[in-house]
C-alpha cells in the first residue's frame, strides 16, 4: 500500500476504511418534522438565516445527535462537523453514523483537519474545481486513523484546551482591530465634520462634474486589447489595493472607454451589494494615471475644482455617511442598490481647497499608522490560525503524542470567524450505499 494521507501511525493505532467506521444515514425527512440545519465551516448549526434554500423542504436528510455531516461540494470545502442536534440537512450533504463506540469529538477534529479536507477533495471528481464533488462511493474508501479509545479522549481534551487558548488570542487581536477601526472612523469624522469661518455649506452633488456607472460584468471576455478593471473586491478603506487590480476585459468599445476611463482623483462608490448594508456606499480614491474601467456595481464621481477627490473620499467615510446609507436604497430582487445622486444630495460644510489638502495630509499620515498596526495584527492572526491548523492535524494523526500531557482548567473559547456561513440547500443527486 502506498503512503496514506496521514503518514506513518504509531504502532498502537489502527487504520480502517471510512466504510468500516461509519454507516450512512439515508432517511429522508421534512424540515417541518425535523428542524433545518446548516452544514457550514463552523460545523453543523441551526439553519443560518442567509442560506440559499431550495423548495424541497420535504426532501431532506435526517441528522441525529452524534452524526457526522459533510458537504460534498468542493466550493464548501471544510463545511462539516459532528452534529449536536437532531434535525435535517439538504441532500448535498453526506450524513454518517459511527459504527462503534468512539469519541465523536475526535472524529470532528480529524475529519475537519486540513489534511483530511485535502484528501477528501483529492478523491472527488468533476470538470473543473468549481464543479467538483466527492461522492459517498469515493469517500468510503478513504482510510482513517483510529487510536485506542482512551487516547481518543485525551486527544480531545488536549485539543479542546489548546484550541481554546489559540482562539482566545485570536479573539483578543480581532477586538484590537475593531477598536482601531473605531478610532480610525472617529479620527476621520473629527477632522472633516467640523466648520470654519470660510467653510461653505453645500450639497455634495454640486461639487462633482459627473457621475458614471460602470458597464462591464466579470464574465466579459474576447480577443484583443486588455484593459485593467476595478472590482468591489479591490476596495480597502479609502484607497484601492493596487496589487489586486489584475482583472482585465478585452475588445471593449472605444467610445465606452473614452466615457468611463478613470482619471486621477476620481472617487469610486460601491452602489450594490447582496443585502450587505455595511459595504454598500463605501468610497475609494483612484490615483492611477492610465485608462482603467470599473465594474457595474460601482459608480465613479468626478469632483470639480471646489473639492479634492481625497477630501470627498474621507467625507464619505465618516460615521454620518455610513449611518445615512440605509436612507438611500432602492431595493430590487433582494439586492441593495444605492441611489448615488440622491446619496450625494446631502449638504455638508466644505473648507477651502488649501485647508482640504492640509486635512487630507494629516489623515493620510494618521490613518496609515493605524492601517500598519491593523495589518500587523492580521498577520499575527494568520500565524495563529496556521499554527492551530497544524496542531490539530499533527495531533489527530499521531505525529504529536499527547498521552502524558496534563490538561489544566481553562476557559472554553470557540472560533467565531473564518466561516462563510453558507449552506447550499440544493437538490443533490441521490446518495450511494456504503454497503
Amino acid at each position: 500500500m502506498s503512503m496514506l494521507w496521514y503518514g506513518v501511525l504509531p504502532e498502537r493505532w489502527e487504520s480502517h476504511k471510512t466504510s468500516e467506521l461509519f454507516v450512512e444515514r439515508r432517511e429522508k425527512v421534512s424540515d417541518t418534522d425535523f428542524a433545518p440545519l446548516s452544514v457550514s465551516k463552523g460545523g453543523v448549526v441551526p439553519q443560518i438565516a442567509t442560506v440559499a434554500k431550495s423548495n424541497a423542504g420535504d426532501n431532506r436528510k435526517l441528522v441525529k445527535k452524534g452524526d457526522f455531516a459533510i458537504n460534498s461540494r468542493s466550493d464548501r470545502r471544510g463545511s462539516s462537523g459532528i452534529s449536536e442536534y437532531d434535525g435535517s440537512v439538504s441532500l448535498i450533504n453526506i450524513v454518517l453514523t459511527p459504527r462503534n463506540e468512539t469519541n465523536g469529538k475526535y472524529w470532528h477534529y480529524l475529519l475537519k483537519s486540513h489534511s483530511f479536507i485535502e484528501e477528501y477533495y483529492r478523491n472527488g471528481r468533476g470538470i473543473v474545481a468549481d464543479l467538483w464533488t466527492t461522492r459517498l462511493s469515493e469517500m468510503k474508501s478513504i482510510y482513517l486513523p483510529l487510536p485506542p479509545r482512551d487516547e481518543q479522549d485525551q486527544i480531545v481534551r488536549y485539543l479542546d484546551w489548546k484550541v481554546s487558548l489559540i482562539n482566545k488570542l485570536i479573539s483578543a487581536k480581532r477586538r484590537q482591530i475593531e477598536l482601531l477601526g473605531e478610532q480610525r472612523k472617529q479620527l476621520i469624522s473629527s477632522s472633516v465634520m467640523c466648520t470654519g469661518a470660510d467653510w461653505k455649506y453645500t450639497r455634495l452633488i454640486n461639487l462633482v462634474d459627473s457621475v458614471n456607472a460602470g458597464a462591464w460584468g466579470e464574465d466579459e471576455s474576447g480577443g484583443g486589447v486588455n484593459f485593467d478593471c476595478i472590482r468591489v473586491a479591490d476596495f480597502d478603506f479609502e484607497r484601492l489595493r493596487v496589487k489586486d487590480k489584475t482583472y482585465t476585459i478585452r475588445n471593449y468599445p472605444q467610445k465606452t472607454i473614452n466615457k468611463l476611463a478613470l482619471q486621477n482623483g476620481d472617487v469610486l462608490i460601491e452602489k450594490s451589494g447582496g443585502g450587505d448594508v455595511q459595504t454598500v456606499g463605501r468610497a475609494v480614491l483612484y490615483t492611477g494615471d492610465k485608462p482603467v474601467l470599473y465594474a457595474n456595481f460601482i459608480e465613479a464621481v468626478r469632483p470639480n475644482n471646489t473639492i479634492t477627490g481625497a477630501f470627498l473620499t474621507y467625507l464619505l467615510a465618516t460615521q454620518y455617511y455610513i449611518q445615512r446609507n440605509r436612507f438611500h436604497f432602492n431595493q430590487t430582487t433582494g439586492i441593495q442598490n444605492l441611489d448615488i445622486k440622491r446619496y450625494l444630495r446631502e449638504s455638508m460644510y466644505i473648507p477651502p481647497l488649501s485647508e482640504q489638502k492640509s486635512i487630507v495630509a494629516h489623515l493620510d499620515q494618521q490613518c496609515a499608522n493605524i492601517d500598519r498596526i491593523i495589518a500587523k495584527l492580521n498577520e499575527e492572526i494568520t500565524l495563529f490560525a496556521e499554527y492551530r491548523t497544524r496542531l490539530i492535524s499533527d495531533t489527530v494523526t499521531g505525529k504529536l503524542d499527547v498521552r502524558g500531557v496534563v490538561v489544566p482548567d481553562y476557559e472554553v473559547v470557540g472560533d467565531v470567524a473564518g466561516d462563510d456561513g453558507v449552506d447550499l440547500d440544493d437538490d443533490a443527486e441521490g446518495a450511494e450505499d456504503m454497503e
